[in-house]
């Protein structure tokens, strides 16, 4: 192994421990934030950034960038990082102005330079993360967030939320008379993440429940029956569609086959899950476990070279063979949760194998931003991705590997009043 991370510790929850892997992950943090600030833009909005870090004027500006930012400089400011703020009041600005549409309500998927809206859908996914930052942003008592949280709240519960099945809509067109006869699970595992984290800033317990029903049925119900290969696609009715985008298998938001990083992803959110509720259900940390199982099972070196592959088909070949950032960041993530809840050495090893690879393959080291894609051979691609433009799985990664388990990360600390003094400027 060329490089290896400084200690064999296991992850430390205890403030102040200045362990050699907690000097390294506090490292990791701030190469994330340091290198996160060049995509603010100050005329409004985040920038789409290139493979070195400079802001991309290719792209329009994305929703969910803007929101997975928000979110991430909201966490830093609750961890007291100085100089956050700003950043997060950005945040809230530009979701509360451009990227919100004045007429209908909701919000658009991303606006180009002008402000003017680059499409006419409005999603379940971007809603997901501007619910999420919204929380988060209010959790840190940044000004404009509690206003932004509850209209969020009320469009996601008026529009996604479908109360009839305990599951969420795809998406609209702009005025919300249309909506798409498709569902996801990938809008669902999100708006499961947003609905823990606005539970957890709101005391309202619905949000938990919503959260249980979702996961009931899409990982104890349907993946359970596919052998934990979770299917991503589903008609209006929920009937799996298993050759969906057979003929664009690398989409980055709806790929053909089972996605291995998000039976990471599910597993982590069903241990967050268990910790919202008064009586969790049992099978909770079993699906977790048997998740987190078949993804190192199948999706690790599935082709013969370390990293997870990004999609399996339905016979566990793999499709689209890249390494993703996002995927090992939730692997990160799913290990690190789980070894704090079961205390099984079996976690404990793939947390360093994941981190071992992060550092050998992912993280630049002039930087500490990790490259977003790798070839099956383990070298720089953007066959999928092309850039660097999101920060939220690295960031929590490094976030999960130090901290107890809990609703979400903004719950855990402690709420700041509305309008407090600018200490942090």
């Amino acid at each position: 192994m060329a490089e290896q991370l400084p200690t064999r510790r296991p992850v430390s929850t205890r403030p102040g421990e200045h362990t050699p892997h907690q000097l390294f992950l506090t490292g990791q943090g701030d190469a994330l934030l340091r290198a996160a600030r060049a995509s603010i833009r100050p005329e409004g909005g985040f920038w789409w950034l290139t493979d070195s870090g400079e802001p991309d004027p290719r792209e329009p500006l994305h929703t969910w960038i803007a929101c997975r930012m928000t979110h991430v400089f909201a966490l830093a400011q609750l961890r007291q990082v100085p100089g956050t703020a700003d950043a997060v009041d950005h945040g809230v600005a530009t979701l509360r102005g451009s990227l919100r549409d004045e007429r209908h309500g909701g919000w658009f998927g991303a606006v180009d330079l002008r402000g003017e809206p680059v499409t006419d859908r409005k999603s379940a996914y971007e809603h997901a993360f501007v619910l999420l930052a919204a929380s988060s942003a209010t959790r840190a008592g940044r000004p404009g967030a509690e206003h932004l949280l509850d209209e969020v709240l009320n469009v996601v519960n008026d529009r996604f939320w479908d109360e009839t099945v305990g599951r969420t809509r795809e998406s609209w067109n702009r005025d919300w008379s249309e909506s798409e006869p498709y569902r996801g699970a990938n809008s669902s595992m999100h708006m499961v993440e947003a609905f823990l984290a606005a539970g957890d800033v709101t005391g309202d317990r619905r949000w938990a429940q919503r959260a249980l029903t979702i996961c009931a049925h899409l990982v104890h119900d349907v993946a359970a029956r596919h052998d934990w290969r979770l299917p991503e696609h589903f008609t209006s009715a929920w009937e799996p569609r298993l050759d969906y985008n057979l003929d664009r298998p690398a989409d980055p938001f709806r790929p053909y086959g089972s996605t291995v990083g998000h039976w990471l992803e599910w597993s982590r959110l069903l241990l967050h899950l268990e910790t919202a509720l008064t009586a969790p259900p049992h099978w909770l940390l079993d699906d977790a476990r048997a998740l987190f199982a078949a993804a190192v099972a199948r999706g690790w070196a599935a082709d013969g070279a370390d990293g997870f592959v990004y999609t399996l088909d339905w016979a566990d070949r793999p499709v689209v063979r890249s390494r993703m950032h996002w995927v090992l960041a939730e692997a990160i993530g799913a290990a690190a949760t789980l070894w704090r809840r079961t205390g099984d050495e079996f976690y404990e090893h793939w947390y360093h194998v994941f981190w071992d690879y992060a550092v050998r393959h992912l993280i630049d080291k002039a930087t500490g931003h990790w490259r977003h894609e790798l070839d099956e051979a383990n070298r720089p691609s953007s066959m999928v991705w092309h850039g660097r433009p999101d920060f939220y799985h690295a960031y929590q990664a490094v976030l999960l590997s130090q901290s107890p388990i809990a609703p979400s990360l903004a719950g855990l600390y402690d709420p700041v009043p509305a309008n407090p003094e600018e200490v942090n400027r």
